[in-house]
């Protein structure tokens, strides 16, 4: 059961306008009076606190202000107290010695594509659940199969049927994780722990990393035997600690509204993320970057004022609202990088406000039209970035090394393999994505299908590319160049594509419309918020 804050904790102006209740935003520190639906998110800052015994956080009051701690222990009893400061530490308590064991149906590189799997796995009637204890990974559900000889007639059944992926984690535990709160040198044990501030802003100190969050903490245990410290935050807060970290404090006006717009409907669409765990965003890339309240910025807090409340919709849902840093002059479908329900607004589109190429009548299935797309560099939204166009090289020992690790960390068959003979670009979208890689080695092929292409090794920055081999006199591969461009999965907004567009004058309305095609934006309410969720 998780601890539930004070009544009085989230001091928050309310009125009502035309019969719906918003919220005025926590007013902490200057902070934004922005008008947006209160909605509170609760966002994992620190995913797994206590994977390793030297965990240490220390968590402060802003400037004078006095936090109060509630901690509870695995036997329910609950202290609070005050105080300026106090440290979170990890310990180790004995337990009576048993199995930790989970079914592992699936892993991936991502969430879409686990989800997508966990779906196919409920087709058959099998209860899941989809966590990330590195990668992201579907279970057999634990509270269904709750017991070591139900596990493994599943296992056993599976096998029978022809799959070979999944496997049993099992280790044996005579002891665990015990989070401890510190305080004026005295220490408490906190299975869960509640720190609130009178003022809504705590800071939060990892080694040499500060960040002050508004809202309140929870450190909550996670599925992974260890601890997950949560910011419950209402959404126009969390905004500012995203806007400025994702698009650029210095962004172009209009695309710092688009990005705020995104950004807002990519949170409320994607709150069942961590299901798992007991809350639903992270901190990082596999969600959204958010710093708190560390590193705002004035042109990024106009964004979200400017915007208060408006999501992007199609057919009046919330979209799906992916982006990525550098398309690589073409945008992709969402099917072209994960598995799953196509999404209809997110489209092949040229990045690029001129007509340089037309997909209709030069798709980039094709490989020699590929390449010869992947060498143009002028005309496109992103012309002179970075990430536009790469080059990078790996040796047969680094290929063997990244690809080595990347089947440990899956449990795959070919694990063993000692080194690769050959690699291959079988298929590819009419966006240029590669589709399926093989690799041949000496234990046989291996298939990377979509962003697995990408997850496998070290260089490629998207699976927008080809590959060039080198070849000793015995026709032996001895290196391969990665030769594409994009930076990220280049679905949805090129957020280097928004600068241009805006610096050419383009409303956020209209940068949207051109990466979103048929899309809507829309004033958040309660219709909106109460639509289940994409898969």
């Amino acid at each position: 059961m998780f601890i539930s804050p004070p009544r009085n904790l989230l001091k928050v102006a309310v009125q009502r306008v035309g019969g719906f209740v918003i919220a005025l935003g926590l007013v902490a520190g200057g902070a934004l009076p922005s008008l947006a639906k209160d909605v509170l998110l609760q966002v994992g800052v620190v995913q797994r606190f206590g994977d390793e015994d030297r965990d240490q956080l220390t968590i402060s009051g802003v400037g004078n202000d006095d936090l109060t701690f509630t901690a509870v222990n695995n036997q329910g009893e609950r202290v609070t107290l005050q105080s300026k400061q106090g440290t979170i530490a990890i310990g180790r308590r004995a337990v009576p010695r048993k199995l930790a064991e989970v079914l592992v149906l699936g892993d991936h590189a991502t969430f879409e594509t686990a989800e997508d799997d966990a779906l196919r796995w409920q087709a058959q009637g099998i209860a899941v659940e989809v966590t990330q204890p590195g990668r992201w990974q579907v279970w057999a559900k634990r509270d269904v199969y709750d017991s070591p000889l139900v596990r493994r007639w599943l296992l056993a059944d599976l096998k029978k049927q022809g799959y070979q992926l999944p496997y049993l984690e099992s280790v044996l535990l005579d002891s665990k994780p015990q989070a401890m709160v510190v305080i004026n040198g005295q220490s408490y044990p906190a299975d869960q722990l509640t720190i609130t501030a009178a003022k809504n802003q705590i800071q939060v100190t990892e080694g040499e990393k500060k960040f002050v969050y508004g809202g309140w903490l929870q450190l909550q245990p996670n599925s992974y035997g260890n601890y997950t410290l949560v910011n419950h935050v209402p959404l126009e807060t969390y905004l500012r600690g995203v806007v400025p970290h994702e698009i650029g404090p210095g962004a172009p006006p209009t695309a710092a509204k688009a990005q705020t717009i995104i950004a807002r409907t990519y949170a409320l669409q994607n709150r069942r993320r961590f299901a798992a765990d007991g809350y639903e965003l992270c901190a990082t890339t596999h969600c959204q970057v958010y710093y708190g309240l560390s590193g705002t910025s004035p042109r990024a807090d106009e964004a979200i004022r400017e915007t208060a409340g408006q999501v992007l919709t199609y057919n009046n849902q919330l979209v799906d609202a992916l982006y990525s840093s550098t398309a690589g002059g073409v945008t992709a479908k969402f099917s072209d990088v994960w598995n799953g329900e196509e999404r209809p607004y997110l489209q092949a589109v040229i990045d690029s406000a001129q007509p340089i190429w037309n997909l209709s009548n030069q798709s980039l299935a094709d490989e020699a039209t590929f390449r010869k797309f992947i060498n143009l560099k002028e005309g496109f939204n992103e012309t002179g970035r970075k990430f536009l166009r790469w080059r990078y090289p790996s040796t047969l020992a680094e290929l063997n090394q990244d690809l080595k690790k990347y089947l440990t960390n899956r449990r795959h068959p070919l694990a063993d393999f000692t080194t690769i003979y050959d690699m291959k670009v079988t298929r590819r979208s009419p966006s240029g994505r590669i589709l399926m890689l093989e690799v041949l080695t000496d234990k046989g092929v291996v298939e990377l299908a979509k962003n697995e292409a990408r997850s496998a090794f070290g260089p490629p920055r998207s699976t927008l590319f080809y590959l060039e081999p080198t070849y000793d006199a015995n026709q032996r591969l001895q290196s391969v160049f990665f030769v594409g461009g994009g930076f990220g999965h280049g679905v949805g907004m090129s957020q280097f594509g928004s600068y241009k567009l805006s610096q050419l004058g383009w409303s956020a309305e209209q940068i949207l419309a051109f990466y979103y095609p048929g899309t809507q934006i829309r004033q958040l309410n309660e219709q909106i918020l109460g639509q289940t969720p994409r898969p």
